[in-house]
């Protein structure tokens, strides 16, 4: 069957492979992601693909540090061209083809945008939210000094922006912190021999997070210090005494208004480095902190997405590469007709599909429940009403046996 997917000049093995299908490939990329969001995308797509700005003046591969910044730099066009910037910068700005304020509608959606547009004008206009002086010529103690007083403006003046979305606050923290997209704490490296641990109570389903060792100890992590009241807590979760790998936690670290650790946590600045010290790194240890079961990680996994991902990598690798011949002198075959690597990439692949499909039919169930929860609650609040009234009224309320 025919796939928009096959093109002149692609590898001539993997456009062999893709002839092979048997099914619409459109029509199963509908199925999995919707048609309204594969149009958004290939919109999006289209326009990067036609927007010449937007392409790398040579493949990265080949370019220097420097090239690669500049070359970075120069894809990341502005809609703030302002009196007082840089000359250079501005005519380099001017030069977009394409309207920069619809590209970011099309990526970001024209609500979202305006909230955000919202919340930093609001910064710009408050000068409290503003740095004293720029951090590069402060001292340490001036840097946190200077933190600490704008975290109190910030939660002095989050009441007047009028928002709730967890993404807009941290968007409107992050402009006033300069976090840099780094909101949270988060352990980074040799995750298979991470220490820290999440045993599970099942009596007040809880989880209880220690550092048992000293090397168990999170050790620098962005704007832990002195400033992150909540961090995700990446720890081994035990179930039963046994061990089910890394998951991740959001903890408390701080009270909210008074900004001292609570207890069983210590936490701290692990003081000057060589370099980069304008961050608030920091190291943080547990004693048997115990968080509500809720505050697992665990609603949003994309585990289907990741493995297809890996299968999508692993088989198109396997059409493109041949190794071997199978008759002596024939040419050599690819490495997908190798039984041995069949046998380790299908069942991978059938895997992600029924991940998939299973995933999105219990977010369906999920969703009936919740129509039906609301559809209850209108019933009780109507009979609750009724009953409150006729008791006004000291009527005598006859046995009603409820359809539910």
């Amino acid at each position: 069957m025919a796939s928009r997917y096959i093109q002149d000049g692609d590898n001539v093995d993997l456009s062999e492979e893709r002839r092979k299908a048997k099914f619409c490939v459109d029509s199963l990329s509908e199925l999995l992601h919707g048609v309204e969001h594969l149009k958004r995308r290939r919109a999006i797509a289209k326009f990067v693909e036609e927007t010449p700005e937007l392409h790398d003046v040579l493949p990265t591969t080949f370019m220097s540090r420097e090239q690669k910044v500049e070359n970075a730099s120069r894809k990341m066009a502005s809609r703030y061209i302002q009196d007082g910037d840089n000359v250079d910068l501005s005519e380099e700005r001017r030069k977009a083809k394409f309207c920069v304020d619809s590209l970011s509608e099309l990526l970001h959606g024209v609500e979202h945008l305006k909230r955000r547009r919202a919340i930093a004008k609001f910064v710009e206009e408050t000068p409290e939210l503003h740095d004293v002086l720029p951090t590069t010529f402060m001292s340490r103690e001036q840097k946190v000094e200077n933190a600490s007083r704008k975290i109190i403006a910030l939660l002095k003046h989050l009441p007047s922006l009028n928002i709730s979305n967890f993404e807009d606050i941290f968007y409107y923290q992050s402009l006033v912190m300069h976090l840099d997209g780094h909101p949270l704490s988060l352990h980074s490296t040799n995750l298979r021999k991470l220490e820290t641990t999440a045993i599970y109570d099942i009596n007040n389903e809880q989880f209880i997070i220690n550092s048992p060792t000293i090397t168990s100890t999170k050790w620098w992590p962005g704007n832990l210090g002195k400033m992150s009241n909540y961090a995700i807590v990446v720890a081994q979760l035990y179930l039963n005494g046994e061990c089910y790998g890394p998951h991740q936690f959001i903890v408390q670290l701080r009270d909210e208004n008074t900004h001292i650790p609570l207890p069983g946590i210590t936490v701290g600045d692990i003081g000057p480095k060589f370099g980069f010290n304008t961050n608030d790194n920091g190291f943080l240890r547990f004693n048997n902190v115990r968080i509500p079961r809720q505050q697992m990680l665990m609603g949003f996994s994309k585990q289907a997405l990741f493995l297809a991902m890996a299968c999508t990598i692993g088989i198109r690798y396997s059409c493109v590469r041949r190794q071997g011949e199978i008759t002596p002198g024939s040419s050599e075959i690819k490495v997908i007709d190798y039984q041995t690597q069949q046998y380790r990439l299908f069942p991978q692949l059938a895997r992600a599909y029924a991940y998939w499909f299973t995933g999105n039919y219990v977010r369906v169930l999920y969703a009936q429940v919740l129509d039906e929860l609301k559809e209850n609650k209108a019933r009780i609040n109507t009979i609750e009403t009724f009953f409150f009234w006729m008791n006004k009224k000291k009527s005598k309320i006859p046995l009603v046996i409820l359809p539910f």
